[in-house]
């Protein structure tokens, strides 16, 4: 399997993909493949949150161990 180039974050390419599909689509509501999309985007940014909060939280303990000796 080739390595992708990183031109832009999954992010990114998955919210132009749901706001293509949310423009030409009349019934949202009923739209498997743009649920899916939107799961999908919604898991990365779960995921990147979650990286940003162990990283801000590891930081923070790292900074306040030496403090406390």
């Amino acid at each position: 399997m080739a390595k992708k180039t990183v031109s832009e974050s999954d992010e990114t390419r998955l919210k132009k993909k749901v706001a293509a599909k949310l423009a030409d689509n009349k019934n949202s509501k009923e739209d498997d493949a743009l649920r899916s999309l939107q799961k999908r985007l919604r898991r990365v940014q779960r995921k990147r949150r979650a990286l940003a909060l162990r990283k801000k939280n590891s930081a923070s303990q790292k900074t306040a161990a030496p403090a406390a000796k």
